[in-house]
């Protein structure tokens, strides 16, 4: 594996209405030893500029005006804290917002790509969030788990990694099942499932498991594995991603 793309998620970045700074930590020290003892290139698509928003002003978030209000206030307090965090590693980080169209567009997806490949020659760490500030009703992806699938895909990734409070894909709701049992391996998604209800379980969150799981599906028809994991404790993310062994978390992958 050469190019990873990492998700983190805004119920991983946020807690009790703050940023969680601790984990935004842990996220930030697995990703300098994948880039500087690893040798890997690594695009973050970090969720959470509307929870950092929500810290600095107090706005109802289910109108989407303020949500794009919180994202634009956001956005450039969450990018400070990594930049920080990733300084200490000796790593320089670039922001690059997206919409969905963008992705439509041949002339601005060539655009971005080019961008993207002189940035990581350069060993920089792109931090790709959605453009909520633009974003309207019908071009916007409504999660970064589909965003990041589009990111893995138009820039050429071996892997999504996503790292949320969902540590990987369960045979049953495990919220409401004390026997549901975690799938290693997954190679195929069935439509019902693609097609359930979201569920979020972050105040500021839009996701849930079927987004990821539409993320998944998204990638594997196009033979890119996506992997799944806890944001929370990263310890199946390292034996995973630094070391190679496949303890837990789930790996979505075509059958070849």
């Amino acid at each position: 594996m050469k190019r990873l793309v990492i998700k983190v998620g805004t119920a991983v970045l946020t807690q009790d209405g703050q940023l969680a700074l601790e984990r935004m930590q842990n996220l930030v020290d697995l990703i300098a030893k994948l880039k500087n003892e690893k040798n890997l290139e690594v695009i973050l698509v970090s969720s959470g500029a509307v929870g950092a928003g929500f810290t600095s002003l107090n706005l109802d978030k289910k109108i989407v005006a303020n949500k794009q209000a919180l994202a634009a206030i956001g956005q450039p307090l969450l990018l400070k804290h990594y930049k920080k965090r990733f300084k200490t590693h000796g790593i320089t980080c670039a922001q690059m917002l997206f919409i969905a169209d963008d992705f439509d567009s041949r002339k601005r997806s060539k655009n971005a790509q080019n961008v993207m490949e002189i940035l990581l020659e350069n060993k920089i760490l792109p931090i790709i969030n959605e453009n909520d500030v633009i974003a309207t009703d019908e071009l916007v992806f409504g999660d970064n788990d589909q965003l990041a699938a589009h990111v893995a895909y138009y820039f050429k990734a071996d892997m999504l990694a996503i790292l949320s409070d969902i540590d990987g894909y369960y045979n049953k709701n495990p919220r409401e099942f004390n026997d549901a049992v975690l799938e290693k391996n997954v190679y195929e998604i069935a439509q019902e499932e693609l097609q359930m209800k979201h569920s979020a379980n972050s105040e500021f969150a839009t996701g849930g498991i079927v987004t990821k799981l539409k993320a998944a599906n998204f990638l594997m028809e196009k033979d890119i594995p996506m992997y799944l994991s806890s944001g929370f404790d990263l310890t199946n993310a390292y034996d995973f991603l630094v070391d190679g062994n496949h303890k837990s978390g789930t790996i979505f992958q075509s059958k070849k």
